[in-house]
């Protein structure tokens, strides 16, 4: 009886229970079906990424305006390992440069951003009334030393860095040679060599040259070349390190040449009291450090990348004008805006064969070395 009690008790369990269990495998096939659905779904969603992936990285390919891919000569141990390291400054450079890493650079400071018409108007002027320089724009980064000129820079819709000084204040206007003017010179050169040791190739300008052409038109693209860098006063030879230089323009290619170039460039800065960068740079140019570092220069002709000190002699091939040889911002401003004045008279009457061509005497800079 005993045996026949648990018998009858083992099939009572099983009929009470054979409901769940068809619940439980009839869930469980769903889940699996659900599974195969999710894995197809996860499948053709990667497809797609991956396709989506591709055609924009064709795309972006052909749509640099500077530079082709340039090799690499940067030694790894001298770049900053950007997949572990991104502090803002590295955030603005990638959002700013092209693809292969090559972009334009300005500073300012308060000075040069107020006034009814200020210097960064009419930099900004200069891409908007030039030939092929609008969209240049997307590629310019400027750097504010200041508050206040970090704040129009935004207000603009600039891409736009602030340089933080501890200590120094280089807000006012600083006086061509001034104290000021050649401490924050040097802070220049050690930001712009922090850019190279990122990897970056890069055009620097002062915000007092007006870029009338595109420069990429007449510079030297390929990898032969280190440093291609303007001139106050043009000797007719490219090649001649005799060439008075001018640090307001000129285009550098990152790699561990011109990293050394830097690092022994601002090295010098205790040691040459009373001097502006550009005149150290001007200096190291003549010593032995150049050739053991094999560095390839071009100095720019004036006829193409002109200045006050030596005006382009022809208007069709002027590509930049930099207000060189003038002391104040007010009389940069006067003799700029005359340029654009010119220029603009150049671009209205250009298809007149008898057009007679002159740029306006730059009469306030002149005058203003007599304060």
């Amino acid at each position: 009886m005993k045996s026949s009690t648990v018998g009858d008790g083992a099939m009572d369990v099983d009929h009470d229970h054979r409901p769940l269990l068809s619940t439980v495998k009839s869930w469980c096939l769903s889940v699996k079906k659900m599974n195969i659905r999710v894995f197809d779904l996860t499948v053709l969603s990667l497809l797609f990424i991956g396709l989506l992936y591709i055609f924009l990285s064709s795309y972006s390919s052909s749509n640099h305006p500077f530079f082709p891919p340039p090799n690499s000569q940067c030694h790894p141990t001298l770049m900053f390992n950007m997949s572990t390291y991104r502090d803002e400054l590295e955030e603005v450079l990638a959002e700013t440069s092209t693809e292969n890493k090559t972009l334009i650079i300005a500073v300012v400071n308060k000075a040069y951003v107020e006034g009814e018409k200020s210097m960064l108007d009419l930099f900004l002027d200069g891409f908007w009334l030039g030939e092929n320089t609008r969209v240049l724009r997307d590629h310019l980064m400027i750097v504010a030393v200041d508050q206040t000129s970090y704040e129009r820079c935004r207000f603009l819709g600039l891409h736009c860095y602030k340089l933080e000084t501890e200590g120094v204040d280089f807000g006012g206007e600083k006086l061509y040679m001034s104290g000021d003017f050649i401490k924050m010179m040097w802070r220049r050169t050690l930001l712009l060599g922090d850019v190279l040791k990122r990897g970056y190739n890069f055009i620097f300008t002062d915000t007092d040259v007006l870029w009338l052409r595109n420069p990429f038109s007449r510079l030297v693209l390929n990898e032969t070349l280190d440093l291609q860098i303007s001139t106050d006063r043009f000797n007719g030879k490219e090649t001649s390190r005799d060439n008075r230089i001018n640090t307001g323009f000129y285009m550098i290619r990152s790699n561990n040449k011109t990293i050394a170039l830097f690092d022994s460039w601002y090295a010098k800065k205790d040691n040459s009291t009373g001097m502006k960068e550009q005149d150290v740079l001007q200096a190291l140019i003549k010593e032995p450090l150049f050739t053991d570092l094999d560095l390839n220069v071009r100095f720019l002709d004036t006829l193409y990348f002109s200045g006050f000190c030596q005006d382009s002699r022809n208007v069709t091939d002027v590509v930049t004008v930099h207000a060189n040889c003038c002391r104040s911002i007010s009389a940069k401003v006067t003799d700029l805006t005359a340029v654009l004045r010119d220029w603009k008279r150049f671009k209205r009457e250009s298809a007149n064969e008898t057009l007679t061509f002159g740029w306006t005497k730059h009469v306030a800079c002149e005058n203003s070395w007599r304060h």
